[in-house]
């Protein structure tokens, strides 16, 4: 079944904290979409108002063609009966109840056949690979494979949608690698509509066919992975997205097509813009050199940071700082003269005074 999520004009407040500030949002049939952004910017009050667990101020909420949600028609249909699927940072698994006992304590509900249940148990612990352990009870298993459970639990309730609030965020870093893998398979084989809140740009990066980035109870930005990444929407989608942190300096449009940063000039195409702006640069996209050429600038390299499979530079030029990245492990040395060039179809330009890309 088609079953996309519609949010129009969605406010939350808490007292005078406006949580969720006139949300619109469309979330497509079997998209995986990830609400990004830092503690407090309202991704988690916006997931829990369309799972039912918070009471919007104001705006509607569809699932399907159903509305579950009006302030102005007075319609909130309870979470039970808006056939979704949950999973929390914190598992949530009944601690006195076995495996089985947990996946099929909503199943019962469902008034569900004893063989049904049998079916639907054995197919999702399969599908997250833990079957067998239907007789086990969480304080037996570690803290990924109650995970595994709480997602096969969700998949026994064969759910319309899919809600997951930071569900990795409890799990060391090995395993929640293992575990974004095994989500985006899980969404492949179900083709679920999925919504999927997180502060980690990386599970967001990887995972999601859109990134709706929020702050301050706004979307900043709602677009794939890619766009997010190589053309921010504004300063903050900017700044928050990359690690290394894109480098962000002030600039000055003094002709077409060349912007002057004060002790060298970056040539980028500049629309019609002309006075202050910021140039946004991927430190991926800065190329070392050892030796001076054509349209290069003169650094120092103020700090090597090799990690194995890259290496971070720190570069100075007088109060100037770039952060450079290069892949492998960099023979450039600490305090070496190193000479930069820029991609140039890589740089972006924003408006100093709205923080805005630029792009026409």
């Amino acid at each position: 079944m088609e079953t996309p999520i519609i949010v129009k004009n969605l406010t939350k407040k808490f007292g005078d904290v406006v949580a969720v500030n006139d949300v619109s949002i469309t979330i497509e049939p079997h998209e995986f979409l990830t609400l990004l952004g830092p503690s407090g910017c309202g991704k988690t009050t916006l997931l829990r108002c369309i799972a039912g667990l918070e009471d919007p101020d104001d705006g509607e909420i569809y699932i399907g063609d159903k509305l579950i949600y009006s302030h102005v028609k007075g319609i909130s249909v309870p979470p039970g009966q808006r056939e979704l699927g949950m999973v929390f940072q914190n598992y949530a698994l009944w601690p006195h109840m076995t495996v089985y006992k947990n996946m099929t304590f909503a199943l019962e509900i469902q008034k569900l056949s004893k063989e049904e249940m049998d079916r639907r148990v054995k197919e999702s612990l399969e599908e997250v690979k833990m079957s067998g352990y239907e007789d086990r009870y969480p304080r037996e298993m570690s803290g990924g494979q109650q995970q595994r459970i709480a997602l096969a639990r969700m998949l026994a309730y064969r759910p319309r949608v899919f809600l997951m609030d930071e569900p990795l965020s409890n799990l060391d870093a090995r395993l929640r690698m293992d575990m974004r893998t095994e989500l985006k398979r899980l969404h492949h084989i179900s083709d679920a509509t999925t919504l999927y809140v997180t502060h980690d740009q990386l599970e967001a990066m990887t995972m999601s066919s859109k990134i709706a980035v929020m702050k301050l109870g706004v979307i900043q930005q709602l677009d794939t992975p890619d766009k997010v990444y190589h053309f921010p929407g504004n300063l903050f989608v900017a700044d928050f997205i990359g690690n290394p942190k894109i480098n962000l300096m002030p600039g000055w449009v003094s002709r077409q097509d060349l912007v002057d940063m004060g002790k060298f000039n970056i040539p980028v195409k500049t629309y019609n813009k002309r006075g202050d702006v910021v140039v946004g640069l991927r430190p991926e996209d800065i190329i070392v050199h050892d030796t001076p050429t054509d349209n290069t600038v003169e650094f120092t390299a103020y700090s090597v940071l090799p990690s194995g499979a890259d290496t971070t530079i720190i570069a100075h030029m007088g109060d100037t700082e770039l952060i450079i990245k290069e892949m492998g492990v960099s023979k450039i040395q600490m305090d070496q003269k190193i000479w930069l060039s820029f991609k140039q179809d890589a740089i972006n330009l924003y408006d100093k005074e709205t923080e805005d890309l630029i792009q026409s």
